[in-house]
């Protein structure tokens, strides 16, 4: 068994950080999906970068792919791959900032919206995974990327699975494809529970889950996936009393499939997909 240890980062909001940012997107730029790498076991809703498919708007970046609901004002599901080129000795960069590629006219979200709300500027990819190079890290704190979190759940449930994953990475001699999502309206923050935040204009989700997809370090990733890949799949309570062991949580992909209503991994052979869809990891217990 790979050991695993809490990383507990405060990532409610603080005053000063607006100033902090030091890169800026293009105003106005579409992106336009070209093969990326964090969608080669496919694009779970069909996210595409028009503007008119404004609740499932696809956002291709080279560091992850999101698919983003406006009416929301958090991304649906972040798909990305992670490996050992993907870290490095970056630091953390703390620039919570807003992503002003999204279309002109819709609402950006900015870091004061989460202030005073009771949640975490919760992290789907998460800035760990991205440590190579301070681009790379910064762009892990676009508002694009980030949720409303119960600050337990992100520090100690959701921290504890980041670690565990990085050190299948880092010690394991293993790699990643992970999608990580949430759905429905409403969680408990400190501050309790809360449907809306920042007016009504950000859902605060009820569920967030997580599909990790591990292989050995490798090339031709896509044709290395078998009927015997490991795959590990969570859907959790956004709540501030999750239980920090997210290996409680462990489910099957085809039942977040059946959640959601998202059709993962639909890039991999059926005889492949329909096996590994109905597995339940055993977690860090696994050996």
């Amino acid at each position: 068994m790979l050991a695993t240890c809490v990383r507990r980062i405060d990532t409610s909001p603080k005053p000063d950080e607006a100033a902090k940012t030091t890169t800026k997107e293009k105003p106005g730029a579409r992106t336009i999906f070209t093969g990326s790498e964090h969608l080669l076991l496919g694009n779970p809703s069909n996210a595409t970068a028009e503007e008119s498919n404004f609740n499932n708007y696809l956002l291709d970046k080279p560091q992850f792919a999101i698919s983003y609901s406006r009416d929301r004002g958090i991304p649906n599901w972040v798909s990305w791959h992670v490996n050992r080129d993907w870290m490095g000795d970056a630091p953390r960069q703390d620039n919570f900032r807003t992503d002003t590629t999204l279309p002109t006219g819709w609402y950006k979200v900015n870091t004061y919206a989460y202030s005073g709300s009771g949640f975490d500027r919760g992290h789907n990819c998460p800035s760990a995974d991205r440590s190579n190079t301070p681009e790379d890290n910064t762009a892990t704190f676009l508002m694009t990327n980030i949720i409303p979190q119960a600050p337990t759940h992100n520090r100690e449930t959701w921290g504890n699975m980041e670690e565990y994953i990085r050190t299948l990475i880092e010690q394991g001699g293993q790699e990643c494809y992970i999608i990580m999502g949430s759905y429905g309206k409403g969680g408990t923050g400190s501050n309790g529970f809360k449907e809306t935040i920042a007016g009504g204009k950000i859902t605060v989700p009820a569920q967030i889950w997580k599909v990790v997809v591990v292989i050995p370090e490798g090339d031709d990733d896509g044709n290395r996936i078998n009927q015997q890949t490991r795959v590990i799949a969570v859907n959790t309570p956004n709540t501030n009393n999750a239980n920090p062991d997210w290996a409680t949580y462990l489910t099957t992909v085809d039942a977040i499939e059946a959640a959601t209503g998202y059709d993962l991994l639909s890039a991999l052979p059926d005889e492949i997909e329909q096996i590994i869809e109905a597995k339940v990891d055993a977690g860090p217990e696994r050996r």
